[in-house]
């Protein structure tokens, strides 16, 4: 069983005026993992990340990260960090903005690290331009080397695709895969719920501060497994029929059967062939990642459950 890099319990933040940001958070993230946080803007996805990354103050954290308490500063030189809307200064280069983050972080990085950095986030070539001549997705490519500049053991990443064109967030599904592959953990904040489904080994879906769902996505989408066999025609009403009885849901050309076990399914192919229907396709059907959320986050008297006991 993998180790847990980030274990928190009741993480609060609760700003002037009385505004709940976060509300008891709970959550773990297993070492060598890609883990996901979603939720609609204001549930406190990016507060949570500027607390653990000590940017933020907690009014309550309880929890550890990389073995040590939440805030223990000298378990920050272990993790790397691109901010959502992050900015460097527009008069340097590609190539000095990872420098630049070295010395902040109090690294030294020789010519053959710094290459290796540039290489992976595919900017070796326009790494001696400076920074006003970037899109805004080579800005967030630079932005993603300079968070691995320390080498970190953890890193965060808060909207790294963010205004990143489709091939620019391929480069960075590749780069995420090939941390995770080292046996680092990324921690991963984002609204493209389509880019993390690929990527991500478990999620937590935040609304107004709590978590409403959490777990590897095989977990939380497993009631929602189904086959569906597809005909070439209408099926025949009394074969329709005959599955209706048993709890089957079928439309002209369609039948659904529940479950992630193929055995189910065969009986009902055998009853559409004997009614002379044609199979043209069967494919095993799971809910996506925007339809858990979009449940999640629409359902109220969960969320109130969740927070009430």
């Amino acid at each position: 069983m993998a180790a847990t890099v980030l274990d928190l319990t009741n993480v609060e933040k609760i700003y002037k005026g009385k505004v709940e940001a976060l509300r008891g958070i709970s959550l773990q993230v297993a070492e060598g993992s890609i883990f996901g946080l979603l939720g609609p803007n204001g549930a406190g996805k990016s507060t949570l990340v500027k607390i653990l990354t000590t940017i933020t103050h907690p009014t309550r954290c309880e929890g550890t990260m990389l073995g040590c308490p939440v805030g223990h500063k000298p378990t920050l030189r272990q993790v790397g960090y691109l901010p959502e809307h992050a900015r460097f200064p527009a008069y340097l280069t590609g190539r000095q903005v990872i420098q630049y983050a070295a010395g902040l972080a109090g690294v030294r990085v020789g010519r053959e690290r710094l290459q290796k950095l540039l290489r992976l986030v595919g900017m070796e070539q326009a790494s001696e331009r400076i920074l006003k001549t970037y899109s805004k997705g080579m800005v967030q490519r630079i932005g993603f080397a300079q968070a691995l500049v320390n080498d970190p053991r953890l890193i965060f990443l808060d909207e790294p695709t963010d205004g990143v064109d489709p091939e620019g967030r391929r480069v960075m599904r590749e780069l995420l895969l090939e941390l995770r592959s080292e046996g680092r953990t990324v921690f991963v904040n984002s609204h493209l719920l389509g880019e993390l489904e690929t990527v991500c080994d478990s999620v937590a879906i935040l609304k107004e501060g709590a978590v409403v769902r959490q777990g590897t996505l095989a977990d939380l989408t497993a009631g929602s497994c189904r086959f569906e066999i597809i005909t070439a025609g209408p099926i025949g009403e009394e074969v329709a029929e005959r599955f209706r009885a048993k709890g089957l849901i079928v439309e002209e050309r369609r039948v659904e059967v529940p479950g992630n076990e193929a055995e189910p399914v065969q009986p009902v192919i055998d009853a559409l062939r004997s009614g002379g229907s044609v199979i043209t396709e069967v494919r095993q059907v799971r809910q996506s990642l925007e339809d858990l959320f979009l449940e999640s986050v629409s359902d109220e008297s969960r969320w109130k459950g969740k927070n009430s006991s």
